[in-house]
């Protein structure tokens, strides 16, 4: 048997008004959305978007390519809305493949997810952006996109047809693992090593996710900042010891 603790915090940070995020936390999908195109457009995105995966949160036992449909349906109505604007989304869903449970880590855009297995933090994800894209190429470090004055803009969103592609990767769970799912309200003002050790001294997901939050507003939060936590816990006698747990990707 499988437990999984979430919690979830967001704010709209020290500079706007309007908080574009939205989050999920269900039973077995676990997201974030970062609306784009300002004020009630984003807002609407990233909840259209949001309900979707509710609805794909009822299936029993989905399979990773009902995460790959969801995000293509939710993608199609906001394109057909038109005024509804675009969003990020990043996020894990526990799904069955070959009747053993799987995570799918999916993304699209510069929203993030970690995992922590107790040792060290590690981004899961790669970020669909202009600044990561320099990253790749050698002309920007790590270190200089945290200044790189168009680290915000994105090279794929849901909302646009030609830019809504997700990634997915697939891997089987471990027991005392913890996933940090954020939007770049929190990694713009918060580095990796912060994450980490936030992490390593909260115990529960509930105070984690509030202290993230809590080391954006302190740095400034010029974004509206979402991060999720999520601890999976399995029964010993549960835990398959043997399954590779190196990511791949299901298509």
């Amino acid at each position: 048997m499988s437990e999984i603790r979430t919690g979830v915090t967001t704010h709209p940070g020290v500079v706007r008004e309007v908080n574009e995020d939205n989050a999920i936390a269900g039973r077995r999908i676990f997201a974030v959305a970062d609306g784009v195109g300002g004020h009630a457009a984003g807002e609407v995105a990233s909840a259209m978007l949001v309900a979707r995966l509710h609805e794909l949160d009822q299936q029993e036992a989905p399979g990773p390519e009902d995460v790959r449909a969801t995000l293509a349906a939710a993608g199609r109505s906001l394109e057909e809305a038109g005024h509804a604007g675009m969003t990020t989304v990043a996020g894990i869903a526990l799904v069955t493949v070959s009747e053993r449970p799987h995570w799918v880590v999916f993304n699209v855009g510069d929203s993030r997810v970690y995992r922590f297995d107790g040792t060290g933090l590690t981004q899961l994800t790669v970020d669909h952006s202009e600044a990561q894209e320099l990253v790749a190429s050698g002309l920007l470090t790590a270190e200089e996109v945290r200044t790189y004055p168009r680290r915000h803009v994105v090279t794929r969103v849901l909302g646009k047809a030609s830019m809504s592609d997700p990634d997915l990767w697939l891997f089987p769970p471990r027991a005392g693992e913890r996933f940090v799912i954020c939007t770049d309200g929190l990694t713009n003002e918060v580095a990796d090593a912060e994450i980490d050790e936030v992490l390593r001294s909260h115990a529960d997901a509930r105070e984690a996710a509030a202290a993230l939050v809590g080391l954006a507003l302190a740095a400034g939060a010029r974004d509206n900042v979402t991060a999720l936590v999520a601890d999976y816990s399995v029964a010993p006698q549960a835990v398959d010891t043997t399954c590779d747990t190196a990511p791949r990707s299901p298509r």
